[in-house]
């Protein structure tokens, strides 16, 4: 597929998918006149890498993480960066509280829904009644 065939299936924008290759972390083929062609399978790369960046990932650190994504066994990059496991320490600890938040949010969103729904039921319509 070309690029803008990619960039409508995965959401990410052209000018996006060039970066990510400038980057090492895809590879389209070229074919004789020069023109790229991604293979298939990077529809779902590029949503890893995307998810990646969205969870504040530099790109740097995504081509290391990368060949273990959808992996049964973790794949260790030979020679890894001498700070690279200090990085992923800080970064998981980062998405944990991020993730905490969201849940936070997401359940006190779910108790708003729900007396709503039974301000809804009751007969004047008001909460706690």
């Amino acid at each position: 597929m070309r690029i803008g065939e990619l960039a409508r299936r995965s959401g990410v924008p052209a000018r996006m998918l060039r970066y990510y290759e400038e980057q090492g972390l895809m590879t389209p083929r070229r074919l004789d006149n020069g023109y790229r062609e991604y293979d298939e399978h990077l529809v779902d790369r590029v949503g890893k890498i995307r998810s990646l960046i969205d969870a504040g990932i530099p790109t740097r650190i995504i081509g290391d993480i990368l060949p273990c994504l959808g992996q049964p066994q973790v794949i260790v990059v030979a020679d890894p960066d001498p700070g690279l496991r200090e990085i992923l320490l800080e970064e998981r600890e980062r998405m944990t509280r991020k993730i905490d938040v969201l849940t936070q949010n997401r359940d006190s969103i779910t108790q708003y829904i729900q007396a709503m729904d039974v301000a809804d039921s009751s007969p004047d319509g008001q909460m706690g009644t």
